[in-house]
């Protein structure tokens, strides 16, 4: 079995990885709060009820902050760790790690909050009673935290502070033990041995502080304490006889000797020793399970954010080849995934190029002139759509979001080399329209007389006189009707060259060399340079840390939990 000190150590190591972390629970947490998770003891009570004399009892020590007003301001949480014979005892805060408090006697964590108040006094601001309570309400209300009720005994006890809030947050009292404090500051011939019925009937499965017809039932016995006054502060008597004393107060008194062995602070730690253990021995399959959905969240954010860039320039070089290569993947997906091909198929007459013979040759040639402008449209129609391609790959490839200027660079090199792809796509186009128009297909000026001369003759007879005909509507709409088929036959062809042209020239290009003048450039930079294409988001850097610092400390509670279950 694990031991009783064993579990509390455990709960305490985790505590001061969480402490380390700013894990102090809360809705605010980027992740599920480990905090929260631990059962821990929050001391609550008015500041006039004697709950930091409460804790420093406890302990066995002066270490609290003493005056009037507002004295603990913020809440404090001690460690308390029993150690092996012959070293020396220690209790740390959570918020003064490696100062170590000695002198102490049980394994506890506590956490002292500020004493709640009704009234703001002067230079307070009329908030404070509200902050306070809702600060003190932000630790109580956690179902791990057990509540330890600080209200004197000379007081009634149905408005006690620290009654009236653990019962709006533990309305079962299951959570909560009661504890009276200024048993001897009570009038003569009164006592407070109400809430202490649970000892004298046993029946009773709970134990109830009753005043004026109310009552609080709680699942655990109140505890009487006997505080050092003022008068024994002053003389410096220490914990170890103030203890003596109360425990001789109990033995002696008529009304509380019979409960001797049930009160004082001794007890009380103890008891609450046990029950923390307890409560961790029941928590321990749910703390290993949220520390292992953790480990797996800061594992996968960690992923998402990329793992930390290597300072020397040859690991950096290759962070910056391996970024490219994950952009050029994407982009060539999108070139295999037919965004280019449905342009190139698209229906309907797509105005092309053409060719020349004197008269023919340069109507021809005129006509084909027009293919100019439509085949260098082409080129730059599918430039355009690179460049979006490159803009969309950059976007998605997600190892690149880290390095904005590595972003830039790469979209710079891309578009400079798609510039010169689209200049030699443009320059081979318009040789395709200006061969078209330097050289007439000369078959088809050989098919001409034979036309000309059936359209003449059409009955076999002899051919009709040239230049009678040369100057009929019906010779130039030969003329016409001749041009217009060259011209056809010209920009059918083109329709076929040009786009294999642009493919060659721009997308097999972009697709196999798009970064190849980057890399040459890239390999002749030195390590600031390569470091300066590498720069992240401050933020982001520091998210990492804290992501990596996190995952840590959770690995370590990790096995601080098998170590202890492997005890059992």
């Amino acid at each position: 079995m694990a031991t009783m000190d064993s579990l509390i150590g455990l709960v305490n190591r985790i505590q001061r990885a969480c402490t380390a972390l700013g894990d102090f629970g809360g809705d605010d947490q980027a992740f599920s709060s480990l905090w929260d998770a631990l059962p821990s003891v929050a001391v609550v009570g008015g500041q006039s009820s004697g709950k930091s004399s409460v804790l420093e009892s406890i302990v066995g020590r002066d270490f609290l902050p003493r005056g009037s007003g507002i004295v603990t301001r913020r809440p404090l949480v001690l460690q308390l760790q029993q150690i092996e014979e012959g070293q020396q005892e220690y209790a740390e805060f959570g918020h003064l790690p490696q100062r170590h408090f000695t002198d102490f006697f049980v394994n506890l964590t506590l956490i002292d909050l500020p004493g709640l108040t009704k009234v703001a006094i002067e230079g307070q601001p009329e908030s404070i009673a509200q902050d306070i309570e809702d600060m003190v309400r932000s630790y109580v209300e956690k179902p791990n935290c057990i509540i330890l009720a600080i209200s004197p005994a000379n007081q009634d006890i149905a408005t006690s502070d620290a009654i009236k809030l653990s019962r709006e947050v533990d309305p079962s009292g299951e959570r909560t033990f009661g504890v009276l404090t200024k048993l001897d500051l009570m009038d003569k011939g009164t006592n407070a041995l109400d809430p202490f019925h649970h000892f004298t009937s046993p029946s009773s499965p709970s134990s109830s502080c009753c005043s004026e017809g109310r009552s609080y039932r709680l699942q655990h016995p109140w505890v009487g304490i006997v505080n050092r006054s003022q008068l024994d502060i002053n003389k410096n008597i220490d914990m170890i006889d103030a203890r003596r004393n109360e425990r001789e107060y109990f033995a002696t008194s008529p009304d509380y000797a019979h409960l001797a062995s049930k009160m004082g602070s001794e007890y009380l730690a103890k008891l609450l020793s046990g029950h923390l253990e307890s409560v961790i021995r029941a928590r321990i399959p749910s703390i290993t399970s949220l520390i292992n959905k953790s480990i797996d969240e800061l594992e996968s954010e960690l992923d998402h954010l990329g793992r930390p860039i290597a300072v020397d320039a040859g690991a950096q070089l290759y962070t910056i080849l391996e970024l490219c290569r994950a952009f050029d993947r994407i982009f060539k997906e999108h070139l295999d995934g037919g965004m280019l091909k449905n342009y190139f198929e698209a229906d309907g007459y797509q105005p092309h190029l053409i060719a020349p013979e004197q008269g023919y040759r340069r109507l021809i040639e005129g006509s084909v002139s027009y293919f100019r402008g439509p085949a260098e449209a082409t080129a730059d129609a599918v430039h355009f759509v690179l460049k979006e391609l490159v803009r969309k790959s950059i976007g998605e490839c997600q190892e690149l979001k880290r390095f904005p200027s590595l972003q830039s660079t790469i979209a710079g090199a891309a578009n400079e080399s798609l510039e010169k792809f689209r200049d030699e796509s443009k320059k081979t186009v318009i040789r395709l329209v200006d061969m078209e128009s330097s050289y007439l297909t000369v078959e088809f000026f050989r098919r001409l007389p034979h036309e000309v001369e059936r359209a003449g003759n059409p009955g076999g007879n002899p051919p009709a006189d040239p230049t009678i005909d040369r100057y009929s509507e019906g010779h130039f709409r030969r003329i016409g009707s001749n041009v217009s088929s060259y011209i056809n036959m010209v920009s059918e062809n083109l329709k076929n060259t040009i786009p294999k042209a642009v493919v060659h020239c721009q997308v097999k290009e972009a697709k196999q060399n798009l970064l190849n003048y980057f890399y040459t450039q890239i390999g002749k930079k030195e390590g600031k340079q390569l470091g300066e294409l590498l720069d992240e988001d401050p933020s982001l850097m520091e998210k990492r840390l804290q992501y990596a610092k996190r995952l840590e400390l959770y690995k370590k509670a990790r096995d601080e939990v098998d170590s202890v279950s492997w005890a059992r």
